[in-house]
């Protein structure tokens, strides 16, 4: 389907109603594309449904018709994973929103698939609970995309990817049949976990529609500490030896390296606490419903850390008012990129143990392209995951891109790592897929993507073709 047949938008507008099918392009324009920057197409229609039953009508109604379908949530993806291309439908789940059930005895919270993760976060500590999930786009990004792209975030290495806060999820499938796996137990091993077919899988397998979420006891606060160190050795042995002395509740360690650390302090307009001059610093913090009980163990991880030369300079967060101004540091890449753009953003895991050479070489390698370009390291350490800014690139030339692009995910290749930790695949990183999969996994992809999408309607494009 080409062209949006009159007949096809009548029957959409039986499921939804006139008012919200949206099928004039300067009034849709918002769907084009997501936050990754690729460039997208007016769909044929913008459908918002606001029942698991309106999305099953429409997907059959889709699979008849042989009608590309994009779901897309809060639009927050940085790879172009609800990006409309070619003829197709935008699928917005902006609609179901809210929740719809707290069982506190169980801890878990379920979820239309369009609610905000800041809502869940909210409703969560109103009800006593913490909802782990936790990253910048919080007030924008969707449960639905979380689930869908795998999220990491702020906190994975104390609570898990968006995988691990998952017990159950309601699915409808290509052909609109309705997959109901709302499990609300952690111990459920009555044959195939289906729900993990379609967590990660960025709506190319099914549109999740609910989400049952696992909540952990509610925090009070934090102890936080933004620590500078000399090398990346030491940065691994704070690491280990912060985990095993505080019993394993460090809550965030976050990295930057100086080039990240001398703009965000400078360009990026945040407050230093400490000096720029150092090689790392790390951001990290214990969150616990008693700070004032953790203050004395994790200061005196601190003071073993400058025993053993690990940190050589550190500022602990006297207030919330500081612990959020080491956040707003970490978190100043928005208020970065555009004085870098048009930047490259990269999104790759490496195992810890090589995080160190693996940030080496992948400077190296921009550098050997043009070595006036900007790097700017940081991430999630205690997870792997590394991002990387480069930029301005000049003109935006589109081959210097792709060889940058070819360049250092030949790293993450050679070092067994991961063209993406959390972002997903999408548009951009499709043709670098193959760096981080072996032709045996690609063709078992393919296998399920052809028995639950026999007719290719669904996300089509994205991941692979």
């Amino acid at each position: 389907m080409h062209q949006p047949d009159p007949a096809f938008l009548q029957a959409l507008t039986a499921i939804v109603g006139p008012d919200h099918v949206i099928t004039d392009p300067s009034q849709s324009q918002t769907y084009f594309t997501d936050w990754s920057g690729e460039q997208g197409n007016a769909p044929l229609a913008v459908v918002r449904p606001k029942t698991t039953e309106d999305v099953s009508r429409i997907l059959a109604l889709c699979h008849q018709q042989r009608c590309a379908v994009v779901p897309q949530g809060g639009l927050t993806g940085l790879a172009g994973g609800a990006t409309i291309r070619g003829a197709a439908i935008a699928l917005s789940l902006e609609r179901l929103k809210g929740v719809i059930e707290l069982d506190a005895e169980s801890a878990t919270m379920t979820v239309w698939a369009g609610t905000p993760l800041e809502l869940i976060q909210n409703e969560a500590e109103k009800a006593g609970f913490l909802f782990a999930l936790d990253l910048g786009a919080r007030g924008s990004c969707q449960i639905g995309g979380n689930v869908s792209t795998n999220a990491g975030g702020n906190r994975v290495i104390r609570y898990g990817m968006t995988r691990d806060l998952v017990l159950g999820l309601e699915v409808v499938q290509a052909d609109g049949t309705i997959l109901s796996m709302l499990n609300k137990m952690a111990k459920n091993n009555a044959a195939f976990d289906l729900k993990h077919l379609f967590i990660g899988s960025e709506g190319t397998l099914g549109i999740v529609t609910q989400v049952v979420l696992r909540l952990h006891p509610k925090v009070n606060g934090a102890n936080t500490a933004l620590i500078a160190l000399p090398d990346f050795s030491a940065v691994t042995r704070l690491l280990r030896y912060a985990q095993q002395e505080l019993s394993g509740l460090v809550s965030a360690f976050e990295v930057m390296w100086q080039d990240y650390y001398r703009i965000a302090t400078t360009v990026g307009g945040s407050r230093a606490p400490i000096a720029a001059d150092y090689p790392l610093y790390v951001l990290m913090d214990l969150q616990s419903a008693n700070p004032e009980t953790t203050a004395a163990p994790f200061e005196a991880v601190l003071e073993h850390a400058f025993n053993e030369g690990w940190a050589l300079d550190a500022a602990v967060a006297q207030s919330h008012a500081d612990a959020e101004d080491f956040w707003i540091l970490r978190d100043a890449v928005a208020e970065i990129l555009p004085h870098y753009a048009p930047t490259i953003n990269f999104d790759i895991s490496f195992p810890i143990s090589q995080i160190g050479l693996g940030v080496e070489r992948l400077r190296q390698s921009v550098h050997a392209v043009d070595p006036t370009l900007t790097t700017m390291f940081f991430g999630h350490v205690g997870d792997g995951n590394i991002h990387l800014l480069v930029g301005p690139i000049p003109h935006g030339d589109k081959t210097m891109e792709h060889e940058i692009e070819k360049r250092c995910y030949e790293v993450a290749q050679a070092l067994q790592g991961s063209i993406s930790a959390e972002h997903g695949i999408g548009l951009h990183k499709k043709p670098w897929l193959a760096y981080s999969r072996t032709p045996a996994e690609l063709a078992l992809m393919r296998t399920l993507k052809q028995a639950l999408d026999p007719h290719q309607i669904l996300n089509p494009g994205k991941v692979f073709d």
